[in-house]
């Protein structure tokens, strides 16, 4: 920083004390540089422009005489206004004048590094003493040009040792902004980064995934389609193609890019090009007729009129792209029409650019017979009409103005504050424009919207649809103003450029395999997965307790299914434990309406009454499977379940056992006295509370509780009570196996009893329908699923108790009520009544 600020004072004080001494000539080897516009000042800024369209050495002879360009004349014109304006002022730089130098690039490289090396040491014909270099410093103070990132690239690469500022008004190669490679480069027109990326909203703004890219061959190209591409896969856009240009390509090159562009499917074309190498491509579209294409311009060429009016096939009508903000100089556009000073020059370079402005030629003698119109010098521009006086690139000249300006205040400010840099200036236009440069040498990113509207007359209109501002925050940066925008082909419909149609949702996108991402397939989500947005990456799965619907759009909630009351199957168990339970009681009415009877005290009526109270109990616990599990009901159903049918099968077994003694017995009252109604309550009792106790530790380990079974059924919530421990409910079922197996073994034994005396046999049959039911109940239980198991156990607690009610008591109530005849002690002693 010291130096840089050190070597401008220096500059400086040479151009005030700089003597010239008459002792040595010193003289450049080869031809000097000289400029094509210059004059003195006591501070002198140096310019670089294209004033022809090609280059070539002085020794070649031209095929064709080269073009002008005038582009480079205005922009020459708007430093010349800008140092008048400052000579004028007394308010910047009193007291000293600012002079120029101003050269030709003829856009070549090589010859913008030749001019500038020029510039950087004065290679004129200077006094010097002997022991002198012959060389010294250039009185420039500053650069203004060149137009291209390339020409400026390598100027930078050679200035930077020397420490010159150079400020250009059109590069925008985002690699310009790196400090360790070009540190005195500056700009006043924004990076390419930011347009690049604005471009890439842009383009996803209006849902074209599927584009294909054309760019400039060079800095400006290359490095801003780079970050175009870079943005645009972050945003989910896919290039087609993207192929690069230049204006020196061969037909063949051209071709083979006119035909990647007819047989590709996308149908939005990003050019991010400059406007001479776009006025050689609007040529060859034009003859190949293609003008079903969306175009997206960088700002090299979007306001180009020039390229409008040569578009006669309307290729680009409808394009949108950045440009730079309009802006308005005021006196800027006179002064560049009053061009009749230029006449004084005896530049040929005037003469060739007079003659070119008016279509005209001086005359050179007056035989000249080829000559249509003769310039006369005094010349006026009202009415002409060329690019000359098209002002459409009025932003680009205030570019050029507004550098010049930014080295005027920093001069102005070194010559106050020597150790100021031109980088920390700030200052506002006459027309309150902003000027001041970041750490890179950038300005405030910010870019007007163009939409190219064709007109009835056919000429196009630059129409400002919109704003980009990249210093807003990131949802806040692209603002698209309440205009309609015309399309390709003058549709007001905006264009679709997608590779693949949008997957609705219930679907998601699966990649073609070998083509780009925007390329895809759209599957329909699986059972149980969701998506509910449109172009969905994944289905996502639905929660335990909800299931997609048909449309596979949206989680609906499972149906919660249990073995209901409502139900067919509820409705019917329950009918068949209502009447088992109405039969049971049935039976112990009749029974004990007949107490007295022998058939009844015959084999301990005390037990049958409670074998009945536990199959009423029987009947109803299975009421407590049906209806919607609960914390309670699951406790409650196995634990009545199991101690209601160990009730069940003791009173069963007590008679049995009783039935075996009476009839074995040698002695009537000895078995009777060993068995009585004592031993026969404790019986019932120790078997009952073998099962409490079981069911105790079952409940205090490990609880049923109700379960929410998803696996079973895909749609379904099966509402279920879990067993807890399975060991505990096994323990349970193995209990009442054990008696139900001793009980059929003593029924057995006692099978061959008298005749007349059916209640071994009756409780064989009863316990084979038991031990039969519960058998099969295990292989069906575990293989029926949700509800239908629960189903399956009612049903054998029902079939178990209809068989212990039917078989032990039906017989008995057959006897008592229809053939009361029988219902005697001798026979049930085995004898027969006398006639």
């Amino acid at each position: 920083m010291l130096l840089q600020n050190g070597w401008a004072i220096l500059q400086v004080l040479l151009v005030v004390s700089f003597s010239q001494a008459d002792e040595q000539v010193c003289r450049q080897m080869g031809d000097p540089e000289n400029p094509q516009l210059s004059q003195d000042g006591n501070m002198v800024l140096g310019g670089i422009f294209s004033f022809y369209s090609s280059w070539k050495d002085r020794m070649d002879t031209y095929l064709h005489k080269p073009l002008l360009n005038f582009r480079g004349f205005q922009f020459a014109q708007a430093m010349l206004f800008a140092i008048e304006e400052i000579n004028n002022s007394t308010d910047l730089l009193p007291g000293v004048s600012l002079g120029y130098k101003i050269y030709d690039e003829c856009g070549s490289i090589a010859r913008s590094v030749r001019v500038a090396l020029a510039l950087a040491t004065d290679n004129t014909v200077v006094a010097a003493l002997s022991k002198t270099p012959c060389t010294r410093p250039s009185q420039v103070q500053a650069i203004i040009g060149e137009t291209s990132s390339s020409p400026c690239m390598a100027i930078a690469t050679v200035l930077g040792p020397f420490y010159i500022p150079m400020i250009s008004h059109f590069a925008t190669c985002a690699c310009l902004s790196d400090k360790t490679k070009y540190p005195s480069f500056l700009r006043t027109i924004p990076s390419e980064y930011y347009q690049s990326r604005a471009l890439a909203h842009l383009v996803k703004h209006f849902g074209w995934s599927w584009v294909g890219a054309i760019r400039n061959n060079d800095d400006y190209g290359n490095n801003g389609m780079a970050i175009f591409t870079e943005t645009a896969q972050r945003l989910g856009i896919c290039l087609e193609y993207s192929v690069s240009f230049f204006r020196t390509d061969t037909s063949d090159k051209i071709q083979e890019i006119i035909d990647i562009v007819k047989t590709s499917t996308s149908k939005v074309i990003v050019a991010f090009m400059s406007h001479m190498d776009m006025d050689v491509l609007i040529h060859v579209l034009s003859q190949h007729n293609l003008t079903e294409y969306q175009w997206v311009g960088s700002e090299g060429w979007i306001v180009d009129s020039q390229i409008a009016a040569m578009d006669k096939h309307h290729i680009l009508d409808g394009a949108i792209g950045l440009s730079i903000p309009k802006a308005h100089v005021n006196g800027l556009r006179e002064f560049m029409l009053d061009v009749k000073s230029l006449n004084s020059s005896n530049n040929g370079l005037f003469t060739e650019f007079w003659e070119a402005l008016f279509n005209c030629k001086f005359r050179q003698s007056a035989s000249s017979a080829d000559i249509q119109r003769e310039c006369t010098g005094d010349e006026d521009l009202t009415g002409v009409q060329n690019s000359y006086t098209d002002m459409s690139l009025m932003p680009i000249f205030n570019n050029v103005y507004k550098g010049v300006y930014a080295v005027a205040h920093a001069l102005h400010n070194i010559l106050k504050y020597p150790f100021t840099h031109i980088k920390n200036i700030y200052f506002k236009t006459k027309e309150g424009d902003e000027v001041y440069f970041d750490e890179n040498g950038d300005p405030a990113a910010k870019y007007e919207i163009i939409n190219w509207q064709p007109r009835e007359n056919g000429a196009v209109e630059f129409v400002t649809v919109g704003l980009y501002d990249a210093s807003l925050a990131a949802k806040k940066q692209l603002h698209l103003q309440n205009k309609s925008l015309i399309w390709a082909r003058n549709s007001k419909q905006v264009p679709v450029s997608i590779c693949s149609e949008k997957c609705p949702p219930g679907t998601r996108k699966v990649l073609q395999k070998g083509r780009p991402v925007c390329c895809y397939d759209c599957i329909r989500c699986a059972e149980g997965e969701i998506s509910n947005i449109t172009d969905s990456v994944t289905c996502v799965r639905c929660l335990p307790e909800y299931w997609s619907n048909e449309r596979r759009d949206a989680c609906i909630k499972k149906e919660a299914v249990f073995l209901s009351y409502e139900e067919i199957m509820g409705a019917l168990l329950t009918a068949a434990s209502v009447f088992g339970t109405c039969m049971t009681a049935g039976v112990a009415l009749i029974f004990f309406k007949h107490r007295k009877t022998p058939i009844v005290r015959a084999n301990n009526s005390e037990l049958s009454f409670l074998l009945l109270f536990s199959l009423i109990l029987c009947f109803l616990c299975s009421l407590t499977f049906i209806g919607q599990p609960s914390e309670w009901s699951c406790m409650l159903r196995h634990v009545a379940f199991g101690i209601t049918f160990v009730l069940c099968i003791s009173c069963v077994l007590g008679k049995t056992i009783l039935v075996l003694m009476a009839f074995r017995a040698t002695r009537p009252d000895s078995n009777m006295k060993l068995f009585g109604h004592t031993q026969q309550r404790l019986c019932v009792l120790g078997f009952t509370l073998i099962q409490v106790i079981i069911c105790i530790i079952w409940l205090t380990i490990s609880p049923p509780f109700p379960f929410k079974n998803f696996k079973e059924f895909k749609d379904k919530i099966i509402l279920e009570c879990a067993l807890g421990s399975a060991v505990g409910y096994w323990a349970v079922l193995g209990y009442i196996g054990i008696l139900a197996i001793l009980c059929f073994i003593f029924a057995f034994l006692a099978r061959k009893l008298p005749d007349n005396f059916n209640e071994a046999k009756f409780i064989t049959f009863s316990m084979l329908i038991f031990c039969a039911v519960w058998i099969t109940f295990i292989p069906a239980y575990v293989s029926s699923p949700g509800k239908f198991s629960v189903a399956v156990e009612i049903f054998a607690i029902l079939a178990s108790s209809f068989g212990l009610l039917i078989c032990i008591f039906i017989p008995k109530c057959y006897i008592i009520l229809l053939k009361p005849e029988k219902n005697t002690k001798k026979n049930m002693m085995g004898k027969k009544a006398s006639h």
